[in-house]
């Protein structure tokens, strides 16, 4: 039978987990402040735990690669839905000028649009709690947690 992980391995093996729900709340914060930005900071947080920690404890080395992997795979979906909403966006509107449409269409076309981006972002930032809220009980607990859909950049 495998031995537990001492507390203060599991305890950094959650902050590699829990830290990536900082890079969010610090990005919508920013957001709100006006500034424009879109950066992985999601990432950062456990690749820093990761990084000074992996040496130290074998544990840590397994939760930060899953949890960095988890957040590179979800940064890299989003990057996708976001390209993906601007074809849309741009098709929609060339093919409402190309008929003579209304302001009022571009307008429905942009809020249509707007709506089913943010419910998809939504969706996103609600699976990606409760996920890594249940990764990090299981790594509390010693105990290691796959997540779904993620690409195994680092292995």
């Amino acid at each position: 039978m495998r031995s537990k992980p001492k507390q203060q391995m599991r305890i950094w093996a959650v902050l590699c987990h829990f830290s990536a729900l900082l890079g969010w709340i610090l990005l919508v914060f920013l957001v709100f402040l006006g500034i424009p930005l879109y950066l992985p900071l999601n990432l950062l947080a456990p690749l820093l735990i990761w990084r000074l920690k992996k040496t130290q404890y074998p544990w840590i080395d397994l939760q930060g690669k899953e949890s960095i992997n988890f957040q590179f795979s979800l940064t890299l979906y989003t990057l996708i839905v976001i390209a993906i909403s601007l074809i849309l966006l741009s098709v929609s509107l060339s093919i409402i000028l190309t008929n003579n449409g209304s302001s009022n269409e571009i307008k429905n076309t942009l809020n249509g649009l707007l709506a089913v981006l943010m419910s998809l972002l939504s969706f996103k930032l609600v699976l990606q709690l409760f996920v890594v809220t249940f990764a990090s009980v299981k790594a509390y607990k010693g105990e290691h947690y796959r997540y779904p859909l993620t690409i195994r950049v680092l292995r």
